[in-house]
């Protein structure tokens, strides 16, 4: 439930030094001009002090005095020309607003801090502010980009040959192979960074990765040896009254007992996050805290109270931008307002928990991973056939250390197979990228055609350049609409109609796939569908009456919840018809599947002739029905239809909940 531990690389951004020296101050009395020198000097004095105060408040969680702090010494190292320490005091902003879970302006800072850092060709402060930006993207849930940061931050601290900060970007892979679900390779780095923390004697960081490790455990099932890594991270963290520590431990503990199903031992844990969240005003952990406290409550069975710290946790994941709270925020809100019997509210948040879901992009995240552990396996048979030939090179020199000429040949021979080798592999690279945008392109016109049209009836499209008009013997038709519809829209906005009709209407399209009957087409207010085709299904009239019902049930319930906020609302009719029918497309473009036949007007009659929230059918549909155990009718008698005359009509309900087989 709760987001893994990351590697902010402080330990990088002090290591360009703090110089404590005192300066000495002039003791004359005269009224003189102090030299540059002097004056440089009492800056640095100054900006050096309230450096030093700004990591001292940022200790003690005190964010806002930091950043004020860290602002004005900034300011002065900028106009004594120091640009490592600017650089230091845009990334000590930059964790500052971590803390309280401002990501964009933590971003924002680290990239300046990048920018001043590469001006003055400081590769290390280079290095650990790329990490650190990865950090961020990570608890943001944009593992893609973390991925990226955190490579390049690889690299460099590799070039350098910085051990220490390696381990620690190291570690920050090893949880995006986490989150791509690779646990063998994800525990191979967290074994290593453990080694140098160690050795190092690094009990923060040791906290840390045993709480990485124990995050592994957990995902593997090993509750045991979960828990024995969390609790020695909670042991050290307690020991040094670091909250930011306890935090983390705090909901790896929670995440435990969640996953055993032990809410009630879990929950305390959540709490005390919580507070001390608060206590250091780190927004990111309020969130997580508020998200895992109302899953457990709805675990518990007090809905309401989980419903209120899930819209505050997705508020305050809204507010700091992470895709994985806002996730988690909406997935609560679903699971809560259908424990409620709020069906309106958990499909809105049953929608937004599938949007986000794809943002995530987490099996891009898995194949990115598995790429590069390709290449790096590439790197090291690339090394060891270099090796390979560089021996075999030298053994042919011996033999042949008179034939310059043949050498050089072979020498020019190699160049130029590299260089073709080379312009075949850039080519067949653009050849695998244009395919794979082209597949991209044809997967989103499949989507859109098979939106518009029935699967068979597409295909059908594509291969013959147009489609057979096609006669069914039995097909049921059904049309809605809406009563006194013009008056009833005279009393609202335009925009406000659109979006109403648009709420039902989409309500009706998912009521439609649910019972597996084919949306026709709308006509302003008035809603056509279909069942039987393109396939014939023995259970299509049953369903289509069904899914009448079920559209009735959903205007109902939405008329009365407008009126009682005061607002117009539409009452609908809805009529069932069934009877043979054609169907096809006409016309070559704009291309819409449509059905035709005397069946289709009647179905159109028995709308016209229904009552408001009643599901009215025709007497031949009902001979077809009615020995359905599912519904009760009630006979209208004969009913004047409009260019049909007297027909029997009967309005049907249902005696007791069918599920959809």
């Amino acid at each position: 439930m709760m987001k893994s531990w990351m590697c902010i690389l402080l330990g990088v951004l002090l290591s360009t030094g703090m110089e404590n020296r005192l300066y000495a101050q002039t003791t004359s009395t005269q009224n003189t001009v102090a030299p540059a020198s002097v004056t440089k000097a009492i800056d640095r004095k100054t900006a050096d002090s309230l450096f030093n105060q700004g990591v001292r408040f940022q200790d003690t969680q005190a964010y806002q005095q930091s950043l004020v702090l860290f602002g004005k010494s900034q300011k002065l190292y900028q106009d004594i020309g120091d640009g490592k320490r600017v650089g230091d005091c845009f990334n000590y902003m930059a964790i500052t607003y971590y803390y309280q879970g401002d990501f964009s302006k933590a971003v924002a800072a680290f990239k300046k801090g990048a920018e001043t850092f590469k001006k003055i060709r400081y590769k290390k402060g280079v290095a650990s502010t790329l990490n650190n930006i990865g950090s961020v993207y990570n608890s943001q849930g944009n593992y893609l980009k973390a991925l990226e940061h955190f490579r390049q931050a690889a690299i460099i601290f590799k070039e350098i040959g910085d051990t220490d900060n390696l381990t620690a970007v190291t570690n920050n892979i090893g949880l995006i192979y986490t989150k791509a679900k690779d646990y063998s390779n994800a525990m191979k780095y967290f074994t290593q960074a453990y080694a140098v923390y160690k050795r190092g004697g690094n009990q923060e960081r040791i906290a840390q990765i045993q709480d990485a490790i124990g995050n592994i455990y957990l995902k593997q099932g090993k509750y045991n040896n979960a828990f024995q890594s969390f609790n020695e991270s909670l042991q050290i963290a307690d020991r040094k009254k670091d909250k930011q520590l306890q935090i983390l431990a705090l909901n790896s503990l929670g995440d435990l007992f969640y996953a055993q199903s032990d809410y009630k031992k879990a929950l305390p844990y959540y709490e005390r996050c919580l507070t001390y969240s608060n206590q250091i005003g780190s927004l990111q952990s309020q969130a997580e805290s508020q998200i895992a406290i109302g899953s457990i409550l709805h675990r518990l069975a007090k809905v309401n109270d989980a419903v209120n710290k899930c819209r505050d946790g997705l508020r305050l994941a809204r507010e700091i931008g992470s895709v994985s709270l806002k996730k988690r925020g909406c997935d609560c809100l679903y699971q809560s307002y259908k424990a409620l019997g709020n069906d309106r509210q958990a499909l809105h948040y049953f929608e937004q928990a599938n949007t986000l879901e794809d943002s995530l992009n987490l099996s891009e995240t898995a194949n990115k991973v598995m790429g590069m552990e390709f290449q790096k396996q590439q790197l090291v048979d690339s090394i060891a056939y270099v090796k390979k030939e560089h021996a075999i090179q030298l053994k042919h020199k011996e033999e042949v250390q008179r034939q310059e000429k043949q050498r050089n040949m072979i020498i020019l021979s190699l160049g130029f197979i590299l260089l073709v080798a080379a312009g075949l592999w850039a080519q067949l690279n653009y050849v695998r990228k244009s395919r794979a945008a082209l597949k991209v392109e044809k997967d989103r016109s499949e989507a859109l055609l098979l939106n518009i049209l029935p699967e068979e009836i597409a295909e059908e499209l594509k291969e013959k350049g147009h489609v057979d008009a096609r006669e069914y013997n039995l097909v049921s038709i059904l049309f809605t609409d809406f009563k006194s519809f013009t008056q009833t829209a005279e009393q609202m906005s335009p925009q406000s109609l659109v979006e109403e009709i648009h709420t039902c209407f989409k309500a009706f399209d998912l009521i439609a796939g649910k019972y597996q009957i084919e949306k026709i087409k709308t006509i302003g207010d008035a809603y056509m569908a279909a069942g039987g085709i393109p396939h014939t299904d023995e259970r299509a009239l049953k369903n289509i009456v069904l899914a009448g019902l079920e559209m009735q049930k959903f205007m109902t319930q939405r008329a009365a919840e407008s009126r009682a906020q005061g607002r117009p609302a539409f009452d609908m009719r809805l009529g069932i018809h069934a009877g043979p029918i054609v169907a096809g497309i006409v016309g070559v473009k704009k291309f819409q599947y449509d059905v035709w036949g005397d069946t289709v007007n009647t179905a159109s009659r028995m709308e016209s002739s229904g009552l408001v929230g009643k599901v009215n059918i025709s007497e031949t549909l009902y001979d077809l029905i009615k020995d359905e155990e599912c519904f009760s009718f009630e006979y209208r008698g004969k009913v004047h239809a409009k260019g049909k005359g007297d027909m029997g009509m009967y309005f049907v309900e249902k005696k007791f909940v069918y599920e959809l087989a």
